[in-house]
């Protein structure tokens, strides 16, 4: 065997770590709500583990963000009110629009061709009337627009609002009364940077925040369409 065929570490992820996945999904499907306690003995009851790495998996979720402690009461789920949603979108959509910078300065035409086909898987989860699998395909799509532009950082940043995206996708389904606005929307923006048109592809993708925050925060008001 040589030193290139060498068998390679295997990672294996710890305790705290396997019980911080399970909550954080928990979290962003919604089976843990808004306002939900964790209680350190039921969960490691229910896991068969000692409190410690729970203790531990907890902790890290409310470095994320993601729950909080209330003196005398206990650990909750978070609940995101109008200005979490609006610090969420804006700082995602700031990340989206430099990785977009990034793919208009290389290939563009090929980005967004690729854009284009998890549009496509949108559209046919739409047409299916899965509104599970739209909002996968929407979480996908933004995923992959980050990952095309091939810089580590970007994507680690945009990975941490992950959960809170697939949060507020929750949310916005059923929002919508024709699902085809929602991949118009996703096709907009991937047909700009398959074009080379970096305005329009910047003002599609705050055009999309804001009609995300209109759904969302009753009180936002659009600012206009750019499609």
């Amino acid at each position: 065997m040589t030193a290139q065929q060498a068998f390679q570490p295997i990672k294996q992820e710890s305790t705290p770590t396997l019980i911080a996945n399970q909550l954080r999904k928990f979290i962003a499907n919604g089976t843990l709500a808004p306002g939900s306690q964790l209680v350190e003995m039921d969960i490691a009851g229910e896991l068969g583990v000692s409190r410690g790495p729970v203790r531990e998996a907890i902790q890290r979720l409310a470095q994320e963000g993601l729950v909080e402690s209330i003196r005398n009461k206990g650990v909750f789920v978070r609940e995101f009110g109008p200005d979490d949603l609006r610090d969420i979108y804006q700082v995602r959509t700031s990340l989206e629009k430099g990785a977009s910078e990034i793919l208009l300065a290389g290939d563009h035409a090929a980005a967004g061709e690729e854009l284009l086909v998890c549009v496509e898987r949108m559209d046919e989860a739409r047409k299916a009337d899965d509104l599970e699998a739209i909002s996968e395909a929407d979480l996908a799509f933004h995923e992959r627009l980050v990952a095309l532009a091939a810089s580590p950082r970007l994507s680690r940043m945009h990975a941490t609002l992950l959960t809170e995206t697939r949060i507020c996708l929750n949310r916005l389904e059923g929002s919508y009364e024709d699902e085809s606005a929602r991949v118009a929307e996703h096709r907009g923006i991937a047909e700009a940077i398959r074009d080379g048109e970096q305005a329009l592809a910047m003002k599609r993708l705050d055009a999309h925040k804001d009609d995300a925050l209109v759904r969302l925060v009753p009180a936002e008001h659009p600012t206009g369409q750019a499609f």
